[in-house]
């Protein structure tokens, strides 16, 4: 069966090159790493695996996850600073490269942490072409992102009748719901649901659900730019 593929993934997006994968995905799925956290992080460990790791010099992957990391898009001319930015920033980026059994060969593992308030989020992600992106693990939970629809973080303990009060709240607010997926530590337990929306909630409507009973957090992380 021959898969339909858009003019976006044959050619990628506008971008400072030289790479759709290593260069531009790179810099969106940072982005992407970035808008999950919620801001700009005070420390960042980007653990390369494949060939990030092995051709990311060349193709600039280093800079690109930095920028990245600085809520630019892949097609700012700003790129070839990052380095210099991140350091007028006050953004520590540090690289290590790993070896993940089965994962992408454009894979990239990020650390966030913030200082001042002890926040640290882990994430697993990578770039398949054409500036496409793809987060697989996100603190520890098995999860699908590409970025391309806005998306509802809900961390929550697992009880019943949760997953529907945030589905009620998302619908007296007029958004619907496009995909949904729940992950749990095990019964009764921590749990994380991700909602991909067509609109992005308004932060009234996000401040409803973390208000609902056995709502850890909840956050809306908006749609990738190309």
């Amino acid at each position: 069966m021959t898969l339909a593929r858009s003019i976006f993934e044959i050619i990628g997006p506008v971008m400072v090159g030289p790479s759709s994968s290593h260069t531009a995905g790179a810099v969106r799925l940072a982005a992407l790493a970035r808008a999950i956290f919620g801001r700009q992080p005070d420390v960042a460990t980007v653990k390369l695996h494949g060939s990030f790791a092995a051709t990311g010099d060349g193709h600039g992957t280093k800079l690109a996850l930095t920028a990245g990391l600085l809520g630019l898009t892949c097609d700012d001319a700003r790129i070839p600073d990052a380095f210099e930015l991140a350091k007028s920033a006050g953004l520590r980026v540090l690289f290590e490269e790993i070896t993940l059994d089965g994962a992408h060969p454009n894979t990239a593992v990020f650390v966030l942490e913030d200082i001042g308030t002890g926040a640290v989020m882990t994430m697993e992600g990578y770039s398949p072409g054409g500036g496409a992106v793809r987060i697989c693990e996100l603190d520890g939970y098995e999860v699908d992102i590409d970025g391309e629809l806005p998306l509802l973080v809900v961390a929550h303990v697992d009880r019943q009748g949760v997953i529907h009060a945030v589905s009620e709240v998302l619908t007296d607010a007029g958004v619907n719901i496009a995909a949904m997926k729940v992950s749990r530590e095990h019964r009764g337990a921590k749990a994380l649901m991700l909602i991909s929306c067509d609109v992005m909630p308004a932060p009234g409507t996000v401040a409803r659900i973390a208000q609902l009973p056995h709502i850890r957090a909840a956050r809306a992380v908006p749609a990738l730019s190309n």
